[in-house]
């Protein structure tokens, strides 16, 4: 018999050692997480608000005052937050891949015609990335929570206008094509994306140096369910003046200048998806229905990830095809793309996303922390220490 290896003996032994050292987070169920908040000062006290309670997931939860490195550990655990993470994380690979083979192979920077489909792979990696990094952080504190998802607003913002420019440049039925609506279409696809970012942050917590620093305001808007249906509005909106002349295209339009091509199909499964994608954001199925069946897999937010990203891979391929097939006719009849219609916009929607989010973000990052009860075994009991919550 052949003696071991003592330094292959000595590995293992170091191996099993810092695998004990690795202890994930505790996982707990709605009635072991602290209803968490945080305060906001005014003049006449302090005003607290709370979060981390998800409508119909009883279990899986992170602790609301969890750290970086709590928060990242917890992606190689099943929570209630897992494949809402891994189901945005892993898509940005492949999108990225496909914005380095268009910028690689189709001498992008010397090719106008392609910067509208780059600004566009450029929001779809930056969306599910930004998503994914909200959901792993979320759950840091109340006041990271807020900014966490103020950028996934501005993200999901961007992508809209991303997928705009790019509908600007190639989507556009040939009978509408230099039309007023062309001609307009790119500016107030810009406007609408600022409002939406206002819009969606605005849900959250209202107004800043308005709403949070005045004590006898409650939380804007006072309903959740209002809140939720502002902020399927915020995005709705900008989605459906996107589409206006793809809807014509697909649905409307008769005859001649149509446009009627063989990525129809593809423009409809990318349609079909988008409307489940907002169906499943706003009714809460199937959790709903079952509350406590669906929290770590099948609940209506992993669902909305999936069909989100299958959706803007549909979009991807009938984007792409549209640009190769009607390349000559549009490059020959259409508004010349110009840095001003493309990538310059993108970049000043860029700017403008990050100074909203950093005027509704400031209030939040000076704001004092509340106490908060400690993990326990059973449900929380109320206490008078702490903060009042709405």
């Amino acid at each position: 018999m052949k003696g071991r290896n003592p330094e292959a003996g000595m590995q293992q032994h170091t191996l099993r050692i810092m695998l004990c050292l690795i202890k994930l987070p505790r996982v707990f169920s709605i009635n072991q997480v602290p209803k968490s908040c945080f305060c906001l000062k005014s003049s006449l006290g302090n005003t607290c608000y709370c979060v981390f309670h998800e409508d119909s997931i009883i279990s899986g939860y992170r602790h609301p005052r969890s750290s970086a490195i709590d928060c990242i550990l917890s992606l190689f655990q099943m929570t209630n937050e897992t494949l809402n993470i891994w189901t945005h994380f892993l898509p940005t690979w492949y999108f990225l891949w496909k914005l380095v083979t268009v910028v690689l192979m189709q001498w992008v920077w010397q090719d106008p015609f392609t910067w509208p489909l780059v600004v566009f792979l450029l929001s779809c990696c930056i969306y599910p990335l930004v998503s994914s990094c909200a959901h792993t952080f979320s759950t840091m504190s109340a006041q990271a929570r807020h900014i966490c998802f103020f950028f996934d607003y501005g993200a999901l913002s961007f992508y809209s206008l991303g997928s705009a420019i790019v509908y600007y440049a190639y989507i556009f039925p040939d009978k509408w094509v230099n039309g007023v609506l062309h001609q307009c279409y790119i500016p107030i696809a810009l406007l609408n994306t600022i409002f939406c970012t206002i819009l969606a942050c605005y849900t959250r917590l209202g107004f800043p140096f308005l709403h949070y620093n005045n004590d006898a305001v409650k939380r804007m808007p006072a309903s959740p369910k209002f809140s939720k249906l502002l902020r399927v509005i915020a995005f709705a909106f900008p989605y459906a003046f996107d589409n206006i002349p793809l809807f014509y295209r697909v649905f409307l339009c008769e005859g001649e200048g149509c446009t009627d091509n063989e990525t129809i199909i593809l423009h409809y499964q990318h349609i079909a998806l988008a409307f489940l994608t907002s169906f499943l954001f706003a009714s809460h199925l199937p959790e709903r229905l079952a509350p406590g069946s669906f929290d770590y897999i099948g609940h209506s937010h992993q669902l909305f990830h999936v069909c989100a990203i299958v959706g803007t891979h549909f979009q991807m391929q009938a984007i792409e095809q549209d640009m190769v097939t009607r390349r000559s006719w549009l490059s020959a009849n259409s508004i010349p793309i110009t840095f001003a219609n493309s990538l310059g916009t993108a970049l000043l929607c860029v700017v403008v996303n990050l100074i909203i989010i950093l005027l509704f973000s400031l209030p939040l990052l000076s704001a004092p922390k509340c106490q908060e009860s400690k993990y326990s075994q059973g449900p929380r009991k109320t206490s008078t220490n702490l903060c009042p919550c709405y």
